[in-house]
């Protein structure tokens, strides 16, 4: 009975652990792969933002000052939201929002919904210029 309980335990942890896994675009180092072009080396109010394995797809996105700004965020690997609170931005899951920056600086970008062991790390910046 014991062996047949251990054995059901191990296999129960087994399916949780491989439902974790699935499609990983990490390499070695667990560096998430940019596959789409960087949108930090030049200023485009209109951003599109990915999140995957407790990471956005990029570090920064640069935006310009007075001028209306539209993000659209995608989960791509498990259920994310983003938010920016000193802009009143909030998507929770996939969505579009639209908000005018006024004040050129640094804003932090978050996940808003609690999503594992990494979501206290995952962040990115918007920059305002």
């Amino acid at each position: 009975m014991k062996r047949w309980l251990l054995a059901t335990v191990l296999l129960s942890a087994l399916f949780v652990l491989a439902a974790c896994g699935g499609k990983d675009s990490s390499d070695a180092t667990g560096q998430v792969e940019n596959t789409t072009p960087s949108e930090t080396s030049t200023v485009s109010n209109e951003i599109n933002i990915t999140g995957i394995n407790f990471e956005f797809d990029q570090s920064e996105y640069t935006v310009k000052a007075g001028e209306e700004v539209t993000i659209t965020y995608k989960n791509e690997e498990g259920m994310h939201g983003i938010a920016i609170d000193e802009l009143d931005m909030d998507i929770k899951g996939d969505g579009e929002a639209t908000f005018t920056p006024t004040e050129p600086g640094e804003y932090t970008i978050y996940c808003n919904i609690p999503c594992g062991a990494g979501h206290a790390d995952m962040k990115s910046t918007l920059i305002v210029t």
